[in-house]
């Protein structure tokens, strides 16, 4: 009878033992600050952020990552709710005082002397929450033309402070004259991926055309990627995805006209369309916020991350008549919260465009110290470059803002 094999315990010597405890005693603190450190360049380093999420993803599936992200952002809301707990809402810029009313009797007032009024301007419509405001909140801003700044303003600016909760929850807004102005969309150079056949081969420029950068006002982000949620886009005469019937859709027609609604509406004028660029589900349609947002969350507006998560987002919506288009993007925001900004703003149809912390943007273009034209960020903190829409090919789809006066002087310039 054979006896039983005695197990041999692995014995390792002082010196080897210490340099082992040492090592996971330094692996065991390294872990936290790489993955800070990660965090903190994701959050500074442009295109980064894209690559860690497009990387995992492709390596533990969408899903995975969106709950990943939903668990990251969460504990980055708590540590923002208790160290930022005490501050107060801030403002951005400093808001012009109103023209005052010329005295009884005066020249002024007999409208001798009296100012032209602007063409256009939004009527300002103050605070979400009065006792929970910075300064101007709800007050338009004319944003200027750096390189034509005696043109009369076709874009204003406010900022909204929507979360009783998180004063550092901020919404930008940007209200755009759609008499004056005609906005364009350009498809990505990866995104949206174009799913059917006769669009394989269409070839992306992926940035303003040439002939367009001198009068350029402004670009701001487009909508998903296609997988996450094969919303559809045609542009350039060209359906790159086909619409869904559930989506939220945003059009421009030949006319220029411009509409934001659920395809089902959008459908029968689709031969008219010059292009349309698809999102999730209306956050308001007719006035009215979409059930799913009622409670603050329940529905999807980011990718698969729910309405309750608190990260960056965008947004568009339009007035009742169709004369003013609202662009938004935000800082720690939910769903819920930015379709409210939206509403107060004017917008009577919104939908949410991109999410997360590298894509939603809104930049301005002025004359750089070599000559070229540069972008300048609507507001601190939000991620781009100088080259960003102009001459750097945009990975995703994004939309950009042309004069129509300053587009047809051009034409009959050229045409003499």
């Amino acid at each position: 009878m054979t006896e039983p094999v005695k197990k041999r315990r692995l014995r390792l010597s002082p010196k080897l033992r210490r340099r082992l405890k040492r090592g996971l005693i330094i692996g065991s603190a390294a872990t936290p600050l790489a993955v800070g450190g990660l965090w903190f360049a994701v959050h500074k380093v442009e295109w980064l952020g894209p690559l860690v999420a497009n990387t995992l993803r492709s390596v533990v599936g969408t899903d995975n990552v969106a709950k990943l992200e939903d668990f990251v952002y969460g504990l980055e809301d708590r540590y923002n709710r208790f160290s930022r707990k005490d501050e107060k809402p801030k403002a951005y810029w400093e808001v012009p005082p109103e023209p005052s009313a010329a005295p009884p009797g005066s020249a002024s007032a007999a409208g001798a002397l009296a100012p032209k009024p602007p063409r256009f301007r939004p009527a300002n419509v103050g605070p979400m929450l009065k006792s929970w405001s910075a300064p101007g909140d709800g007050d338009w801003v004319p944003i200027r033309d750096a390189r034509r700044p005696g043109e009369e303003p076709y874009l204003y600016k406010t900022l909204l402070h929507p979360d009783p909760n998180r004063s550092w929850a901020e919404v930008f807004v940007v209200a755009v004259d759609l008499s004056r102005v005609k906005v364009y969309a350009v498809a990505g150079r990866n995104e949206p991926k174009s799913v059917e056949k006769e669009a394989q081969s269409y070839q992306r420029v992926a940035r303003i055309p040439d002939d367009h950068q001198d009068l350029v006002l402004g670009a701001f982000n487009g909508s998903f990627m296609t997988e996450h949620g094969y919303y559809g886009m045609k542009v350039d005469g060209l359906t790159l995805v086909k619409p869904r019937d559930k989506s939220c859709t945003i059009a421009v027609y030949a006319d220029s006209r411009m509409r934001i609604a659920n395809w089902k509406e959008l459908a029968d004028s689709e031969p008219k369309m010059e292009w349309f660029r698809q999102a999730p589900s209306c956050m308001y349609e007719n006035g009215k916020l979409h059930p799913g947002l009622e409670a603050g969350g329940g529905a999807h507006w980011g990718a698969t991350l729910d309405g309750e998560t608190v990260i960056r987002r965008s947004a568009a919506g339009i007035d009742p008549k169709g004369e003013v288009l609202y662009v938004g993007i935000t800082n720690h925001t939910t769903a819920r919260a930015i379709a409210t900004a939206m509403h107060h703003a004017g917008a009577s149809e919104v939908t949410q465009l991109d999410v997360n912390w590298s894509y939603p943007k809104f930049v301005l273009f002025e004359p750089g110290a070599d000559g070229q034209r540069k972008a300048v960020a609507l507001a601190k903190g939000f991620e781009f470059s100088d080259d960003e829409y102009i001459r750097k090919r945009s990975l995703r789809d994004f939309f950009y803002l042309m004069p129509k006066d300053l587009m047809a002087k051009s034409a009959v310039k050229k045409s003499m």
